[in-house]
């Protein structure tokens, strides 16, 4: 059976691939954190090869979530980097290093 996920954009059908981070922070920080990623690193992200989307979650008090999903595993890959990079650069004193994971996407529903 495959499992693969595959959805239909406007030019072709893709499989995704998601790169998902996770933070512990101190609760009073996550409102700076949030700010800052929106400002900063989201522009960023959004011009990896393949992007679709990007989530941050906030689940549990000092605790972020990041989740970036991609046209290709590569785009999933590249945004562990990039995402390392700019956390060491701009929030270094805020996030240590994440809690990573990345892989084919295979439940996927939307409206």
């Amino acid at each position: 059976m495959d499992t693969r996920v595959r959805w239909v954009n406007r030019r072709k059908e893709c499989q995704m691939f998601a790169a998902i981070r996770y933070y512990r922070t101190d609760p009073d920080s996550i409102e700076s954190v949030v700010r800052r990623v929106k400002e900063g690193f989201v522009p960023i992200i959004r011009e990896t090869p393949g992007f679709v989307s990007y989530f941050v979650l906030a689940p549990r008090q000092g605790e972020i979530v990041s989740v970036s999903v991609f046209e290709e595993q590569r785009g999933a890959q590249e945004s562990h980097l990039k995402a390392e990079e700019w956390v060491r650069q701009n929030l270094s004193e805020l996030l240590p290093s994440p809690e990573f994971a990345e892989g084919q996407v295979v439940v996927y529903e939307a409206r």
